[in-house]
Protein backbone atom coordinates (compact mmCIF):
# COMPACT_ATOMS: atom_id res chain seq x y z
CA UNK A 1 0.00 0.00 0.00
CA UNK A 2 1.37 3.24 -1.03
CA UNK A 3 0.18 6.91 0.24
CA UNK A 4 0.90 10.13 -0.21
CA UNK A 5 3.55 11.68 2.44
CA UNK A 6 2.50 14.74 1.83
CA UNK A 7 -0.94 14.35 2.79
CA UNK A 8 -1.78 14.62 6.25
CA UNK A 9 -5.21 13.02 5.44
CA UNK A 10 -3.52 10.24 3.91
CA UNK A 11 -1.02 9.59 6.35
CA UNK A 12 -3.68 9.40 8.79
CA UNK A 13 -5.43 6.52 6.73
CA UNK A 14 -2.46 4.77 6.59
CA UNK A 15 -1.46 5.24 10.38
CA UNK A 16 -5.38 3.06 10.69
CA UNK A 17 -5.51 0.88 8.27
CA UNK A 18 -3.27 -1.83 10.14
CA UNK A 19 -5.46 -1.76 12.71
CA UNK A 20 -7.63 -3.79 10.68
CA UNK A 21 -5.85 -6.58 10.81
CA UNK A 22 -5.07 -6.86 6.86
CA UNK A 23 -2.00 -8.10 5.98
CA UNK A 24 -0.21 -5.41 3.86
CA UNK A 25 3.33 -3.60 3.91
CA UNK A 26 2.82 0.47 3.73
CA UNK A 27 5.22 2.69 2.42
CA UNK A 28 4.89 6.27 0.98
CA UNK A 29 4.53 7.18 -2.37
CA UNK A 30 7.51 9.44 -1.96
CA UNK A 31 10.16 6.76 -0.66
CA UNK A 32 9.23 3.73 -3.08
CA UNK A 33 10.75 3.16 -6.57
CA UNK A 34 7.54 3.41 -8.39
CA UNK A 35 9.02 2.51 -11.77
CA UNK A 36 10.28 -0.95 -10.19
CA UNK A 37 6.88 -1.46 -9.10
CA UNK A 38 5.18 -0.67 -11.99
CA UNK A 39 3.17 2.08 -10.49
CA UNK A 40 1.98 5.49 -13.10
CA UNK A 41 3.75 8.57 -10.90
CA UNK A 42 0.83 11.12 -11.61
CA UNK A 43 -1.85 8.50 -10.91
CA UNK A 44 -0.21 7.23 -7.45
CA UNK A 45 -0.82 11.16 -5.63
CA UNK A 46 -4.10 10.92 -6.74
CA UNK A 47 -5.39 7.39 -6.40
CA UNK A 48 -3.95 5.30 -3.50
CA UNK A 49 -1.99 3.01 -5.23
CA UNK A 50 -1.94 -1.07 -3.85
CA UNK A 51 0.75 -3.48 -5.43
CA UNK A 52 -0.15 -6.99 -5.05
CA UNK A 53 2.39 -9.83 -4.29
CA UNK A 54 1.95 -10.89 -8.01
CA UNK A 55 2.87 -7.61 -9.18
CA UNK A 56 -0.49 -6.59 -10.36
CA UNK A 57 -1.08 -2.36 -9.40
CA UNK A 58 -4.75 -1.55 -8.17
CA UNK A 59 -5.77 1.89 -7.60
CA UNK A 60 -8.37 3.70 -5.86
CA UNK A 61 -11.08 2.36 -4.44
CA UNK A 62 -10.44 -1.27 -6.20
CA UNK A 63 -6.78 -0.95 -4.17
CA UNK A 64 -8.93 -0.44 -1.16
CA UNK A 65 -10.97 -2.94 -1.71
CA UNK A 66 -7.88 -5.38 -2.38
CA UNK A 67 -6.29 -4.03 1.04
CA UNK A 68 -9.27 -5.13 2.85
CA UNK A 69 -9.49 -8.20 1.49
CA UNK A 70 -6.11 -9.09 2.86
CA UNK A 71 -7.71 -9.05 6.09
CA UNK A 72 -10.01 -11.25 8.63
CA UNK A 73 -14.29 -11.17 8.20
CA UNK A 74 -15.78 -8.65 8.01
CA UNK A 75 -13.16 -6.67 6.07
CA UNK A 76 -12.51 -9.23 3.62
CA UNK A 77 -16.12 -9.29 2.80
CA UNK A 78 -16.79 -5.63 2.47
CA UNK A 79 -13.77 -5.75 -0.36
CA UNK A 80 -15.01 -8.11 -2.02
CA UNK A 81 -18.75 -6.06 -1.96
CA UNK A 82 -16.91 -2.83 -2.97
CA UNK A 83 -16.16 -4.63 -6.57
CA UNK A 84 -19.13 -6.04 -7.03
CA UNK A 85 -21.36 -4.86 -10.29
CA UNK A 86 -24.01 -1.93 -9.08
CA UNK A 87 -21.71 -1.39 -5.86
CA UNK A 88 -17.98 -0.82 -7.93
CA UNK A 89 -19.53 2.48 -9.51
CA UNK A 90 -20.92 4.08 -6.63
CA UNK A 91 -17.51 3.03 -4.89
CA UNK A 92 -15.54 4.60 -7.15
CA UNK A 93 -17.43 7.96 -7.27
CA UNK A 94 -17.27 7.79 -3.29
CA UNK A 95 -13.49 7.77 -3.48
CA UNK A 96 -13.29 10.48 -6.06
CA UNK A 97 -15.44 12.57 -3.82
CA UNK A 98 -12.76 11.68 -0.83
CA UNK A 99 -9.55 12.03 -2.96
CA UNK A 100 -10.66 15.44 -4.04
CA UNK A 101 -11.86 16.58 -0.90
CA UNK A 102 -8.95 14.85 1.15
CA UNK A 103 -7.34 18.54 2.48
CA UNK A 104 -11.03 18.94 4.26
CA UNK A 105 -11.01 15.83 5.88
CA UNK A 106 -9.92 15.22 9.42
CA UNK A 107 -6.04 15.43 8.98
CA UNK A 108 -6.43 17.12 5.77
CA UNK A 109 -4.32 20.57 5.12
CA UNK A 110 -3.82 22.36 2.14
CA UNK A 111 -0.87 20.27 1.23
CA UNK A 112 -3.27 17.48 0.42
CA UNK A 113 -5.45 19.54 -1.97
CA UNK A 114 -5.85 18.00 -5.46
CA UNK A 115 -4.49 20.25 -8.17
CA UNK A 116 -7.42 20.22 -10.71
Amino acid sequence: MLNDADCGFCMRTARLVPRLGVDVDASTVQAADLAALGVDPVRAVVEMPYVHPDGRVDYGHRAFAAILRTGPLPWRAVGRVMTAPGVDAVARRTYAWVAANRHRLPGGTAACELQQ
